[in-house]
């Protein structure tokens, strides 16, 4: 009896559902966000459906994989805006024209009443490293601090880059579904306590629509009142994105209430600067003046050729570098990519020539020795 009154109250509450963005995916979920049937998750491991939107590429299918198996069962999979993959199963597909909102609620109250099984597994249920039998103990660590203890490495000491004192320093890959990135991206960061000491980029974001409209820049700021813990205004930010996408001209007091200036004053100031665009609080700035001038105009940011996404994010803090990530739209993300893969390219090259003409100069230094011999 307990347990049939559990089961009928938890089929009226919202579908918890974590989302898996790819191409074009960004601004349908921010608008399927608003939706009361729904109730979007910052992990996986409070969500019981796994809605995937938008093309996911062969590069990071494995990172899905990986997703879908931390969903607590019973768990599904919606598929939206994109076809269903094989190794998926029987997942949903929602079709054209059908209420994405519904298809996932009604998928979440099929699985509560057991009439659709819980999905299983796609990955073996193996450690990240073999470690049995292997090192000092036959636990995979060797030494102090060595190997990898039960199949996960041990951070090692090494130097702050702000003070230079010793501390573990930790290195993973983050994304490329993480709620707080672009989606699609992938960062190898190592870190020190909450602090980026340095980065690279696997992955670029995907591609994403309607991000250099002022509707766009309203989504990145309702992002970013998420990020300084203010959902509510986060909320009317993304219904006033939706009134502009729309057509609709809201009024200059919506457009007050809905981002007021002294929210600037929660953003620590000079994050992420560049030449052009000014620091985290100064895109801030421009969305705002644009909104409360009720003005659909929305100027892209042009990014310098010497502005890096390392070089902006190294030293700053976990919450501090979402923060920039957040104010950035995703083409401008993967420009600042780009220009860290090209200096770093150049760097090579440059390299590869002083080495070349290195080897080239000690040559004709010995020829010209053995001449003189001669």
């Amino acid at each position: 009896m307990a347990m049939s009154l559990l089961k009928a109250l938890a089929k009226k509450a919202r579908a918890p559902v974590f989302a898996a963005i790819g191409e074009n995916g960004l601004t349908a979920v921010d608008g399927l966000a608003l939706d009361v049937r729904l109730a979007f998750k910052a992990s996986p491991r409070e969500a019981g459906i796994l809605l995937v939107i938008g093309e996911i590429d062969a590069a990071r299918l494995g990172y899905l994989e990986r997703l879908h198996d931390q969903l607590p069962h019973p768990r599904a999979t919606v598929f939206w805006r994109t076809e269903s993959l094989a190794r998926f199963g029987n997942a949903t597909v929602v079709g054209e024209g059908e209420d994405a909102a519904e298809v996932i609620a009604t998928v979440y109250r099929r699985l509560l009443a057991g009439d659709m099984p819980s999905e299983p597994d796609l990955l073996p249920d193996e450690p990240p490293n073999d470690w049995r039998g292997k090192g000092d103990h036959g636990q995979g660590g060797e030494g102090m601090m060595g190997g990898a203890p039960y199949g996960r490495p041990m951070a090692m000491p090494d130097d702050d880059i702000r003070d230079g004192l010793q501390l573990d320093a930790f290195t993973a890959e983050f994304g490329p579904f993480l709620p707080t990135f672009p989606p699609g991206l992938v960062l190898k960061l190592t870190l020190q306590g909450d602090v980026i000491q340095t980065l690279t980029m696997e992955h670029p974001p995907f591609p994403q629509s309607d991000e250099t409209s002022a509707a766009g820049a309203l989504r990145r700021a309702a992002r970013l009142m998420r990020l300084i813990g203010q959902p509510a205004r986060a909320e009317r930010l993304q219904r006033l994105a939706m009134q502009i996408a729309h057509g609709e001209k809201p009024g200059a007091a919506d457009n007050a209430r809905a981002l007021p200036r002294w929210v600037l004053a929660s953003i620590p100031a000079g994050l992420g600067v560049t030449v052009d665009s000014g620091d985290v609080r100064a895109r801030l700035t421009r969305t705002l003046d644009a909104l409360h001038a009720s003005s659909a105009d929305y100027r892209q940011t042009t990014i310098p050729a010497d502005a890096r996404l390392d070089r902006l994010l190294a030293g700053l803090e976990w919450h501090e570098a979402m923060l920039v990530l957040a104010s950035f739209s995703v083409g401008e993300i993967m420009q600042l990519g780009v220009n860290m893969r090209s200096e770093a390219a150049e760097v090579t090259n440059n390299a590869h020539e002083s080495h070349r003409g290195h080897s080239s100069h000690h040559g004709h230094g010995a020829h010209g020795s053995h001449g003189g011999h001669g």
